[in-house]
Protein backbone atom coordinates (compact mmCIF):
# COMPACT_ATOMS: atom_id res chain seq x y z
CA UNK A 1 0.00 0.00 0.00
CA UNK A 2 3.21 2.31 0.16
CA UNK A 3 2.54 3.37 -3.19
CA UNK A 4 -1.01 4.58 -2.82
CA UNK A 5 0.39 6.68 0.04
CA UNK A 6 2.36 8.47 -2.28
CA UNK A 7 0.08 9.36 -5.00
CA UNK A 8 -0.38 13.02 -3.56
CA UNK A 9 0.36 15.95 -5.56
CA UNK A 10 3.93 16.66 -4.02
CA UNK A 11 4.87 12.79 -5.14
CA UNK A 12 3.26 13.04 -8.28
CA UNK A 13 4.90 16.30 -8.77
CA UNK A 14 7.83 15.08 -8.17
CA UNK A 15 8.03 12.18 -10.26
CA UNK A 16 7.05 14.04 -13.22
CA UNK A 17 10.16 16.43 -12.55
CA UNK A 18 12.31 13.19 -12.70
CA UNK A 19 11.78 12.30 -15.84
CA UNK A 20 11.13 16.16 -17.32
CA UNK A 21 7.26 15.54 -18.16
CA UNK A 22 4.16 17.24 -17.41
CA UNK A 23 1.39 15.53 -17.78
CA UNK A 24 -0.46 15.19 -21.37
CA UNK A 25 -3.81 17.41 -21.66
CA UNK A 26 -4.42 15.39 -25.06
CA UNK A 27 -4.39 11.71 -23.51
CA UNK A 28 -6.89 13.10 -20.52
CA UNK A 29 -4.07 12.85 -17.68
CA UNK A 30 -6.00 14.14 -14.26
CA UNK A 31 -4.70 11.70 -11.27
CA UNK A 32 -7.07 11.29 -8.57
CA UNK A 33 -5.04 12.79 -5.23
CA UNK A 34 -7.32 12.55 -2.62
CA UNK A 35 -6.56 9.14 -1.03
CA UNK A 36 -9.56 8.69 0.57
CA UNK A 37 -11.56 9.25 -2.67
CA UNK A 38 -9.21 6.63 -4.31
CA UNK A 39 -10.12 4.11 -1.51
CA UNK A 40 -13.63 5.31 -2.06
CA UNK A 41 -13.32 4.43 -5.93
CA UNK A 42 -11.72 0.81 -5.16
CA UNK A 43 -14.12 0.21 -2.10
CA UNK A 44 -17.41 0.84 -4.94
CA UNK A 45 -16.41 -1.71 -7.10
CA UNK A 46 -15.96 -4.55 -4.26
CA UNK A 47 -13.31 -6.55 -5.92
CA UNK A 48 -13.05 -9.98 -4.34
CA UNK A 49 -10.49 -12.64 -4.48
CA UNK A 50 -12.01 -14.19 -7.64
CA UNK A 51 -12.23 -11.18 -10.09
CA UNK A 52 -10.30 -10.27 -13.01
CA UNK A 53 -9.84 -6.70 -13.31
CA UNK A 54 -9.70 -4.29 -16.44
CA UNK A 55 -7.73 -0.75 -15.85
CA UNK A 56 -7.61 1.46 -18.32
CA UNK A 57 -5.50 4.28 -17.51
CA UNK A 58 -2.84 2.54 -15.52
CA UNK A 59 -1.06 5.95 -14.92
CA UNK A 60 1.54 5.84 -12.04
CA UNK A 61 0.08 2.34 -11.01
CA UNK A 62 -1.19 3.73 -7.89
CA UNK A 63 -4.42 2.50 -7.76
CA UNK A 64 -3.26 -0.68 -9.74
CA UNK A 65 -1.48 -1.88 -6.49
CA UNK A 66 -4.59 -1.77 -4.92
CA UNK A 67 -6.58 -3.61 -7.11
CA UNK A 68 -3.87 -6.22 -7.72
CA UNK A 69 -4.00 -6.28 -3.86
CA UNK A 70 -7.41 -7.83 -3.95
CA UNK A 71 -8.06 -9.42 -6.84
CA UNK A 72 -7.07 -12.22 -8.54
CA UNK A 73 -5.83 -10.26 -11.55
CA UNK A 74 -5.58 -7.29 -13.45
CA UNK A 75 -5.35 -6.40 -16.63
CA UNK A 76 -4.20 -2.35 -17.05
CA UNK A 77 -3.61 -0.60 -19.72
CA UNK A 78 -2.00 2.88 -20.29
CA UNK A 79 -1.27 4.42 -23.51
CA UNK A 80 1.82 6.78 -22.70
CA UNK A 81 5.06 4.86 -22.88
CA UNK A 82 6.76 7.38 -19.96
CA UNK A 83 3.87 6.80 -17.41
CA UNK A 84 3.73 2.72 -18.59
CA UNK A 85 7.72 2.69 -17.30
CA UNK A 86 7.07 5.08 -14.13
CA UNK A 87 4.25 1.97 -13.46
CA UNK A 88 6.22 -0.47 -14.34
CA UNK A 89 8.59 0.31 -11.60
CA UNK A 90 6.01 1.15 -8.83
CA UNK A 91 4.29 -2.48 -9.62
CA UNK A 92 7.56 -4.74 -9.48
CA UNK A 93 6.52 -7.64 -7.83
CA UNK A 94 2.89 -7.82 -8.21
CA UNK A 95 3.17 -10.89 -10.19
CA UNK A 96 -0.77 -11.11 -11.05
CA UNK A 97 -0.38 -7.69 -13.38
CA UNK A 98 -0.65 -7.52 -17.07
CA UNK A 99 0.72 -4.50 -17.98
CA UNK A 100 -0.47 -3.20 -21.95
CA UNK A 101 0.99 -0.18 -23.44
CA UNK A 102 -1.34 0.63 -25.70
CA UNK A 103 -4.36 2.38 -26.43
CA UNK A 104 -7.70 0.40 -25.17
CA UNK A 105 -10.00 1.46 -28.24
CA UNK A 106 -9.10 -0.39 -31.61
CA UNK A 107 -11.46 2.46 -32.96
CA UNK A 108 -14.56 3.87 -31.55
CA UNK A 109 -17.27 1.58 -31.96
CA UNK A 110 -14.39 -1.23 -30.85
CA UNK A 111 -12.69 -2.34 -27.84
CA UNK A 112 -9.02 -3.17 -28.93
CA UNK A 113 -8.59 -7.10 -29.66
CA UNK A 114 -5.34 -7.59 -27.58
CA UNK A 115 -7.02 -6.22 -24.34
CA UNK A 116 -9.69 -8.45 -24.50
CA UNK A 117 -7.90 -11.62 -25.41
CA UNK A 118 -5.34 -10.42 -22.16
CA UNK A 119 -8.48 -10.26 -19.99
CA UNK A 120 -9.92 -13.74 -21.75
CA UNK A 121 -6.53 -15.40 -21.00
CA UNK A 122 -5.95 -14.50 -17.27
CA UNK A 123 -10.18 -15.61 -17.03
CA UNK A 124 -9.13 -18.64 -18.18
CA UNK A 125 -6.54 -18.81 -16.09
CA UNK A 126 -8.11 -18.64 -13.21
CA UNK A 127 -11.62 -20.39 -13.67
CA UNK A 128 -15.33 -19.30 -12.89
CA UNK A 129 -14.29 -15.61 -12.37
CA UNK A 130 -15.83 -12.47 -12.62
CA UNK A 131 -14.90 -9.75 -15.41
CA UNK A 132 -15.00 -6.01 -13.75
CA UNK A 133 -13.98 -2.66 -14.92
CA UNK A 134 -12.26 -0.11 -12.57
CA UNK A 135 -10.88 2.87 -13.67
CA UNK A 136 -10.31 6.79 -13.18
CA UNK A 137 -11.22 6.98 -17.01
CA UNK A 138 -9.51 9.43 -19.16
CA UNK A 139 -12.56 11.86 -20.26
CA UNK A 140 -12.00 11.43 -24.08
CA UNK A 141 -12.29 7.92 -23.95
CA UNK A 142 -15.27 6.89 -21.44
CA UNK A 143 -18.33 7.14 -23.10
CA UNK A 144 -16.66 4.82 -26.34
CA UNK A 145 -15.21 2.31 -23.59
CA UNK A 146 -18.12 1.75 -21.64
CA UNK A 147 -20.86 1.50 -24.72
CA UNK A 148 -18.42 -1.09 -26.41
CA UNK A 149 -18.22 -2.91 -23.20
CA UNK A 150 -21.51 -3.27 -23.21
CA UNK A 151 -21.40 -4.91 -26.51
CA UNK A 152 -19.37 -7.42 -26.14
CA UNK A 153 -21.04 -10.85 -25.31
CA UNK A 154 -19.39 -11.24 -21.78
CA UNK A 155 -19.48 -7.56 -20.50
CA UNK A 156 -17.85 -6.77 -17.25
CA UNK A 157 -20.22 -7.69 -14.00
CA UNK A 158 -19.66 -4.63 -12.96
CA UNK A 159 -17.83 -1.32 -13.68
CA UNK A 160 -16.88 1.44 -11.71
CA UNK A 161 -15.41 4.62 -12.90
CA UNK A 162 -14.48 8.22 -12.66
CA UNK A 163 -15.99 10.00 -15.29
CA UNK A 164 -17.36 13.61 -16.06
CA UNK A 165 -20.04 14.53 -14.43
CA UNK A 166 -21.93 15.51 -17.21
CA UNK A 167 -21.61 11.92 -18.41
CA UNK A 168 -22.81 10.41 -15.33
CA UNK A 169 -25.71 12.76 -15.45
CA UNK A 170 -26.50 11.43 -18.54
CA UNK A 171 -26.46 7.78 -17.98
CA UNK A 172 -28.28 7.72 -14.98
CA UNK A 173 -31.08 10.64 -16.72
CA UNK A 174 -34.67 9.75 -16.17
CA UNK A 175 -37.23 9.99 -19.56
CA UNK A 176 -38.60 13.76 -19.95
CA UNK A 177 -35.43 15.48 -18.51
CA UNK A 178 -32.47 17.33 -21.05
CA UNK A 179 -29.64 14.86 -20.43
CA UNK A 180 -31.69 11.75 -21.03
CA UNK A 181 -30.78 9.93 -24.82
CA UNK A 182 -29.45 7.01 -26.33
CA UNK A 183 -26.60 6.65 -24.05
CA UNK A 184 -29.17 6.69 -20.90
CA UNK A 185 -31.06 3.80 -22.99
CA UNK A 186 -28.16 1.65 -23.60
CA UNK A 187 -26.71 1.66 -20.54
CA UNK A 188 -30.25 1.73 -18.54
CA UNK A 189 -31.48 -1.04 -20.70
CA UNK A 190 -28.52 -3.71 -19.59
CA UNK A 191 -27.49 -2.10 -16.23
CA UNK A 192 -28.56 -0.35 -12.64
CA UNK A 193 -26.71 2.88 -12.41
CA UNK A 194 -25.82 4.43 -9.03
CA UNK A 195 -23.58 7.91 -8.99
CA UNK A 196 -21.76 6.95 -5.67
CA UNK A 197 -19.80 10.57 -5.22
CA UNK A 198 -19.63 14.07 -7.31
CA UNK A 199 -15.47 15.04 -7.39
CA UNK A 200 -14.68 18.90 -7.34
CA UNK A 201 -11.63 19.78 -9.64
CA UNK A 202 -9.65 20.45 -6.53
CA UNK A 203 -9.09 16.59 -5.77
CA UNK A 204 -7.55 16.11 -9.51
CA UNK A 205 -3.77 17.15 -10.44
CA UNK A 206 -3.62 18.87 -12.28
CA UNK A 207 -7.43 20.18 -11.87
CA UNK A 208 -10.08 19.76 -14.89
CA UNK A 209 -12.52 22.32 -15.69
CA UNK A 210 -15.78 20.45 -15.00
CA UNK A 211 -16.44 18.14 -12.13
CA UNK A 212 -16.16 14.40 -12.09
CA UNK A 213 -17.91 11.76 -10.52
CA UNK A 214 -17.85 8.05 -9.18
CA UNK A 215 -19.92 6.15 -11.17
CA UNK A 216 -21.18 2.57 -9.94
CA UNK A 217 -22.97 0.03 -13.00
CA UNK A 218 -23.93 -3.29 -12.19
CA UNK A 219 -24.60 -5.19 -14.97
CA UNK A 220 -28.29 -6.98 -14.58
CA UNK A 221 -28.77 -10.19 -16.22
CA UNK A 222 -32.91 -10.45 -16.79
CA UNK A 223 -32.58 -7.11 -18.33
CA UNK A 224 -29.59 -7.58 -20.92
CA UNK A 225 -31.57 -11.39 -21.57
CA UNK A 226 -34.64 -8.90 -22.75
CA UNK A 227 -32.79 -7.64 -25.66
CA UNK A 228 -32.64 -9.89 -28.46
CA UNK A 229 -30.38 -8.83 -30.80
CA UNK A 230 -27.67 -6.79 -28.39
CA UNK A 231 -25.91 -4.71 -31.71
CA UNK A 232 -29.49 -4.24 -33.34
CA UNK A 233 -30.80 -2.89 -30.38
CA UNK A 234 -27.66 -0.79 -30.23
CA UNK A 235 -27.83 1.09 -33.44
CA UNK A 236 -31.72 1.47 -33.23
CA UNK A 237 -31.21 3.38 -30.18
CA UNK A 238 -28.61 5.79 -31.85
CA UNK A 239 -30.82 5.85 -34.58
CA UNK A 240 -33.88 6.78 -33.04
CA UNK A 241 -32.28 9.90 -30.42
CA UNK A 242 -30.06 11.29 -33.70
CA UNK A 243 -32.80 14.39 -34.15
CA UNK A 244 -33.89 14.28 -30.76
CA UNK A 245 -36.44 17.03 -31.32
CA UNK A 246 -37.71 16.01 -34.55
CA UNK A 247 -41.13 13.54 -33.82
CA UNK A 248 -40.47 10.07 -33.71
CA UNK A 249 -42.23 9.11 -36.95
CA UNK A 250 -39.97 11.22 -38.90
CA UNK A 251 -36.65 10.59 -36.64
CA UNK A 252 -37.96 6.30 -38.05
CA UNK A 253 -39.07 6.98 -41.46
CA UNK A 254 -35.64 8.73 -42.09
CA UNK A 255 -33.81 5.51 -40.21
CA UNK A 256 -35.63 3.32 -42.03
CA UNK A 257 -35.75 5.03 -45.32
CA UNK A 258 -34.01 2.16 -47.20
CA UNK A 259 -35.89 -0.98 -46.15
CA UNK A 260 -39.48 0.25 -44.91
CA UNK A 261 -41.96 2.19 -46.53
CA UNK A 262 -43.81 5.19 -44.70
CA UNK A 263 -46.87 3.08 -44.18
CA UNK A 264 -44.67 0.60 -42.45
CA UNK A 265 -43.39 2.83 -39.86
CA UNK A 266 -46.76 4.06 -39.10
CA UNK A 267 -48.15 0.33 -38.78
CA UNK A 268 -45.80 -0.21 -36.26
CA UNK A 269 -46.42 2.81 -34.37
CA UNK A 270 -50.61 2.07 -34.13
CA UNK A 271 -49.44 -1.67 -33.23
CA UNK A 272 -47.70 -0.38 -30.02
CA UNK A 273 -49.29 2.20 -29.74
CA UNK A 274 -47.27 5.08 -30.08
CA UNK A 275 -48.02 8.35 -31.60
CA UNK A 276 -46.69 10.45 -34.60
CA UNK A 277 -46.22 13.31 -32.80
CA UNK A 278 -44.19 11.78 -29.83
CA UNK A 279 -40.60 12.34 -29.22
CA UNK A 280 -38.06 9.38 -28.36
CA UNK A 281 -36.92 11.67 -25.47
CA UNK A 282 -40.29 11.03 -23.41
CA UNK A 283 -40.12 6.95 -23.74
CA UNK A 284 -39.11 4.76 -21.02
CA UNK A 285 -36.40 2.09 -21.81
CA UNK A 286 -39.26 -0.34 -21.62
CA UNK A 287 -40.89 1.21 -24.28
CA UNK A 288 -38.14 1.84 -26.38
CA UNK A 289 -37.32 -1.87 -26.04
CA UNK A 290 -40.92 -2.31 -26.85
CA UNK A 291 -40.77 -0.54 -29.77
CA UNK A 292 -37.49 -1.74 -31.03
CA UNK A 293 -38.52 -5.30 -30.83
CA UNK A 294 -41.46 -4.51 -33.28
CA UNK A 295 -39.26 -2.77 -36.02
CA UNK A 296 -37.39 -5.92 -35.80
CA UNK A 297 -40.11 -7.84 -36.86
CA UNK A 298 -41.01 -5.78 -39.18
CA UNK A 299 -37.85 -5.91 -40.79
CA UNK A 300 -37.83 -9.88 -40.82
Amino acid sequence: MSTVRKQTVSYLKRRFREVGLEPNSRHGQNFLIDMNLLRLLVDAAEIFERDVVLEVGTGTGGMTTMLADRAAAVVTVEMDSHLFQMASEELTGYDNVTMLLQDALRNKNNIDSRVLEAVEKQLAATGEHSFKLVANLPYNIATPLISNLLCLPAAPQTMTVTIQKELADRITALPGTKAYGHLSVWVQSQCEASVVRVLPPTVFWPRPQVESAIIHLVLDQDKRDRIADLMSFHRFVRSLFFHRRKFMRSVLISAFKKQLEKSDVDEVLKVTGFGPDQRAEQLTVEEILTLSDAFRAKLS
